[in-house]
């Protein structure tokens, strides 16, 4: 078994313009999320993978590994399937770049439950939704999980009732870290765009509508990300109040 991460990035992002080489306390936004990701103790090696030379060369500036990709990828999950296809793995780890809080042991949960049950399809960090006005904001995706940690539905606004204490049983944050079994993200992406994946934005959804398993990886704490310009304010907060933010901040800087 052989699992790598790998960080999909491109320039083009609509909502906020540029933000994955976006400097946060001297580092670009991605190279944030590379060097957490190295200090995961599960991942055999990891990835950058973009169409773009401006990011290629600020992670090679820092001795990263990137492998350039076509420009015509749609989502994350096209691109790291391009790179996949050619690279000797059994599962692929997908690191959003706009995660600049990721904890390393998130991704080590997430391995975990990949080693427990290997043939499984794909796997995706989760986190609590403790905020009720977040069942509704727009900027990050929503799920619905089972008893057995299946998701069952994903979306960025609730179609449920909204008594958050129900909804804390089965609703949470889709977080940026999803894993692929090799061989399937290879079918996936073979895949046309599914109804509900185009409408929403949400390429997960492709998984379910398809007939495939997409389960929920529980972990703690639910870390907000940077989707829009307002919310580097809260991750830098998160930054400085938190004492493990803090100590992991203090070892990527070194």
């Amino acid at each position: 078994m052989k699992i790598v991460g790998i960080i999909p990035a491109h320039m083009a992002s609509i909502r906020f313009p540029k933000k994955i080489l976006f400097d946060i306390h001297g580092l670009p936004m991605i190279e944030h999320v590379r060097r957490r990701a190295l200090l995961s103790k599960e991942l055999d090696d990891v990835l950058v993978a973009t169409c773009d030379v401006e990011i290629a060369d600020a992670i090679e500036f820092y001795d990263g590994k990137v492998i350039m990709t076509n420009n015509s990828h749609k989502n994350g999950t096209s691109r790291v399937a391009e790179v996949v296809n050619n690279y000797d793995c059994s599962h692929a780890l997908l690191l959003q770049g706009d995660e600049p809080l990721l904890l390393p042991q998130h991704i080590d949960s997430i391995i975990h439950s990949i080693k427990k049950n290997p043939e499984k399809d794909a796997w995706n960090a989760t986190g609590s939704i403790n905020i009720e006005d977040e069942l509704d904001l727009y900027s990050f995706v929503k799920c619905a999980v089972t008893k057995d940690n299946k998701i069952m539905h994903c979306f960025r606004k609730t179609p449920y009732f909204s008594d958050i204490k129900i909804q804390q049983k089965f609703v949470r944050k889709i977080l940026g870290v999803i894993a692929y079994r090799k061989d399937f993200l290879l079918k996936l992406n073979q895949l046309s765009e599914s109804e509900i994946e185009s409408a929403e934005f949400i390429e997960q959804m492709r998984i379910i509508e398809s007939g495939y398993d997409l389960y929920s990886v529980p972990v703690t704490p639910s870390l907000p990300s940077i989707n829009e310009p307002h919310e580097v304010d809260i991750v830098l907060e998160r930054l400085m109040s938190d004492p493990e933010q803090s100590y992991i901040l203090k070892q990527i800087l070194l």
